[in-house]
């Protein structure tokens, strides 16, 4: 006859194995986890070169945006693919500056300002700032299921817009990698006259509410 193993020497074997199944599952997201985020995060964040002559910009871009690079007609896609659903992704073109300004005008400014009250736009976030010496509006909203951050920049000759696409990713770290890439931003070309206290305008009420198109 075979021997038949002993029912306690199975429960011991089992208790053993769940135990020690604890112990690492502890371990892995007490120690380990933590520590990976946090290399994934700087990973994300870290920024390489990028230059386009044709565009005439050079930036810093986050690796974790910066995998591919695919040129189209007018512009350029920055981008990460994905197996299954859809990763961060950067769009940018250039256009003439027809008026030879360093800087948008307030009109313009109140209207992208008041958008989001105006259109009820979700999550939406306007800032007029300056970049690398230049006029430059970052505009954040909640689009197309995913949350997408628009630059636009002014030199005198350009006008360069860009558009960062969160896609199916984790939203908090890949907006921060959009933002971060897009102040880095150098626009070819004549040096801007700048104000001295630049985006401060005074804006009348008819200026900074845009009429409704029927």
């Amino acid at each position: 006859m075979k021997k038949q193993i002993p029912t306690q020497l199975i429960v011991g074997l089992g208790i053993l194995l769940v135990g020690a199944g604890i112990v690492i599952g502890e371990f892995l997201i007490v120690r380990w986890y933590p520590g990976h985020q946090i290399a994934v995060r700087q990973a994300t964040l870290d920024l390489v070169p990028f230059k386009n002559d044709g565009l005439g910009i050079e930036m810093q871009v986050a690796k974790g945006i910066r995998e591919k690079v695919e040129p189209f007609s007018g512009g350029v896609r920055i981008y990460a693919p994905r197996v299954w659903g859809i990763g961060p992704t950067i769009k940018i073109t250039s256009q003439p500056n027809p008026d030879n300004s360093s800087q948008f005008t307030p009109q313009i400014t109140a209207i992208w300002q008041t958008d989001g009250v105006t259109h009820d736009l979700p999550r939406y976030h306007f800032e007029h700032t300056e970049i690398n010496h230049r006029d430059a509006v970052l505009i954040w909203q909640y689009k197309d299921r995913s949350m997408v951050l628009t630059m636009r920049v002014m030199a005198p000759d350009r006008i360069v817009e860009a558009e960062c696409n969160a896609g199916a990713t984790d939203e908090d770290l890949y907006m921060l990698a959009c933002d971060e890439s897009f102040r880095t931003i150098k626009v070819a070309g004549p040096e801007s006259v700048m104000p001295a206290t630049p985006g401060v305008y005074e804006i009348s009420p008819n200026q900074a509410k845009p009429a409704r198109k029927h």
